[in-house]
Formats: C-alpha cells, structure tokens, sequence
C-alpha cells in the first residue's frame, strides 16, 4: 500500500489545494494531509478550523484523510508508514523552493520521496496568502476557494479588520 503525506499550513485551504489532493489520491492508496501546527506564518485560522475546512472540501475522496501535526515531515511520514512527501508547484519560484526542500528531505530521510504536481493551469498564481490579501481588500475570491471556506473567511478578514481599527 503506497501512502504520502501533503503537508502545508493551508491558510485557508485554495481550490489550488485541492486539486492537488484530488490528483494526488489518484497515484496513492492513501493521502494524509498534513495540516502544520506552530508556523512561523501568522495564521488567520486555527490549526483546528483549517483541518475541519480542508477535510470538508476533500470529503468526497475516500482514501484521504487530514490531520495536524509538527516537527519535521519527513519524521511524521515515517510515523504515519508514508513513502512519500506532495508537494504543488505553481511558479517558478516554487521550484526553486520545493527543490531545496527536497533535497534536504531526502538528506534527512532517503526512504522517502517527494512527489511533485504542476498545479492546474487556473491555480497557477494562486496561494493562500494572495487569496488573504485581496479578500482583505473586498475583492470577491469565491471562486478561489471551496465553498465552505468563502465565507467564514469573509468574517474573519471582517472581524481582524473591524478590531485593528
């Protein structure tokens, strides 16, 4: 049984994202994603709203689960018997990002390898932090996210705007 891991702090989760689970479910038998707990990124969500976002947004794929964790992932894919890390690639800065990365991971750990998937055409520019900043600005980002993300983080930018003032 094949099993990797997809992690990332999924602040909030984008459509990118689950297009790469979507694809990802396809070429293993089980795909964990891995939702970080203590970032260095200042999260708008909690490590508990973000997990119960994506894990409805991917509810329909039978073989995917998701749940938090910390440390180092290549040490959290041995726990969970993953032989692999996914890992989306949208711009070229990704590359040259995920390569470094990828290159330590297997350093750390040479059972385990890193999957790379070129993102869907439509979620080429697409992060997280981009969907934040312009939803910040009122922008209408819908479309950019599951349904079941839009609107709670439209009342989270609302509240974080309404208590900065």
């Amino acid at each position: 049984m094949t099993k990797a891991i997809y992690p990332g702090t999924f602040d909030p989760v984008t459509k990118g994202h689950v297009d790469i689970v979507e694809r990802a479910s396809k070429v293993v038998d089980h795909l964990t994603v891995g939702v970080v707990t203590g970032s260095l990124k200042r999260t708008l969500f909690t490590v508990d709203e973000r997990i119960e976002m994506f894990a409805e947004a991917v509810g329909h794929l039978t073989n995917v689960t998701v749940q938090s964790y910390s440390g180092l992932t290549v040490n959290v894919a041995r726990a969970i018997g993953a032989d692999s890390i996914v890992r989306g690639l949208r711009i070229t800065s990704d590359f040259e990002y995920e390569s470094e990365m990828a290159l330590m991971n297997r350093r750390l750990a040479e059972d385990i390898e890193t999957i790379c998937l070129f993102s869907a055409l439509e979620y080429q520019i697409l992060s997280s932090s981009r969907v934040k900043e312009v939803a910040a600005f009122g922008a209408d980002v819908s479309d950019l996210v599951p349904p079941n993300v839009w609107k709670p983080l439209v009342e989270r930018l609302d509240e974080r705007k309404k208590s900065s003032s």
